[in-house]
């Protein structure tokens, strides 16, 4: 794991290199609205360390998975979507649909979500 990539988009979005609709950060995270939203709240929750999937970020066992799930948690219920339900999503690999290999959990909600998702 390096710390950052200075050829990866959320490595520069955390360095403020590149814009983005900040919503919350912490010490080691920072979360950010999806420029392509799938439901009206779609919040991309990253490490400020970059890890490229979370397959990498569980295996370094830094408790970094359990932050984010936490931070996620926090953004539902400042945007009011905590008590009807929400989805949190991480894409591991290209064949799951990451496009950008930086660890993200995609927070997904204001709308129903349907099963099996994909």
């Amino acid at each position: 794991m390096s710390v950052s990539r200075p050829d990866c988009l959320f490595c520069r979005i955390v360095a403020g290199e590149v814009p983005a609709d900040v919503v919350r950060e912490g010490e080691r995270v920072v979360a950010f609205r999806d420029v392509n939203p799938q439901a009206p709240t779609h919040v991309l929750v990253i490490p400020r360390d970059h890890y490229p999937d979370a397959a990498a970020a569980g295996a370094a066992r830094s408790g970094l998975l359990d932050e984010i799930v936490r931070e996620a948690g926090e953004i539902a219920r400042a945007e009011g979507i905590a008590e009807t339900g929400y989805r949190l999503v991480f894409n591991t690999g290209s064949a799951a649909g990451q496009t950008v290999f930086h660890l993200h959990g995609h927070l997904l909600g204001g709308r129903g979500m349907e099963w099996p998702p994909g």
